[in-house]
């Protein structure tokens, strides 16, 4: 089974218990928490704990529930908001060229015909079918996540950043570092836990 992010912090918490009480010297706390935050499954955590005591094997984190326990009114939330991406370009083609047709009237004096409609007639239907399949498949929440997750991820390299910046001015980084040092410094920042992870997008 493959293991989540948390597991990966339960069994690096483990490793640091193991290092402060001596069982582990600091060359093997550095190897096992690289092959903590490497691990894949659930078999690659527990190998690196198989022969320190009192730990038992590393057991899946139940997922915490997103939309089941959301209120009516945060579901209806979630749902407009996809709509309103959905549908926001359309509305404002459909009133661009709803005005062009209104000046000509009035320019005119006399009705014409509605012209737009060949134009917003078919985009809309194509949009009905969308909404309806988005509906089914819950596009809505998947969207919501999505976004949630690029946010999270801005975030995270908007710290990354910051806490980079601090080493350089206090002389742990150069001031020009490599691909490499830049790697390093973020994995040993996130094995102290002065950095979360990098965020996974839903469904990894």
């Amino acid at each position: 089974m493959r293991a989540a992010d948390d597991d990966r912090r339960q069994v690096a918490e483990q490793l640091r218990l193991a290092l402060d009480e001596g069982r582990l010297d600091l060359a093997e706390y550095d190897e096992r928490l690289q092959g903590a935050w490497a691990a894949k499954t659930y078999a690659d955590l527990d190998r690196l704990l198989t022969d320190l005591p009192n730990v038992g094997p590393v057991v899946p984190v139940p997922p915490a529930p997103v939309l089941a326990a959301v209120s009516r009114s945060d579901r209806r939330a979630v749902r407009n908001e996809w709509l309103g991406h959905l549908w926001s370009s359309y509305a404002k083609v459909v009133a661009f060229f709803t005005l062009i047709w209104a000046i000509a009237w009035v320019a005119d004096g006399v009705p014409d015909f509605y012209w737009p409609v060949w134009v917003v007639g078919p985009w809309g239907v194509v949009l009905l079918v969308r909404t309806a399949a988005g509906l089914a498949k819950d596009e809505p929440r998947k969207h919501t996540e999505e976004a949630e997750h690029r946010r999270r991820l801005r975030e995270h390299k908007r710290d990354r950043k910051a806490l980079q910046a601090r080493a350089i001015a206090a002389g742990e980084l150069p001031e020009k570092p490599t691909k490499e040092q830049r790697k390093a410094f973020i994995a040993e920042a996130v094995a102290r836990g002065d950095l979360p992870p990098k965020p996974r997008k839903p469904g990894d």
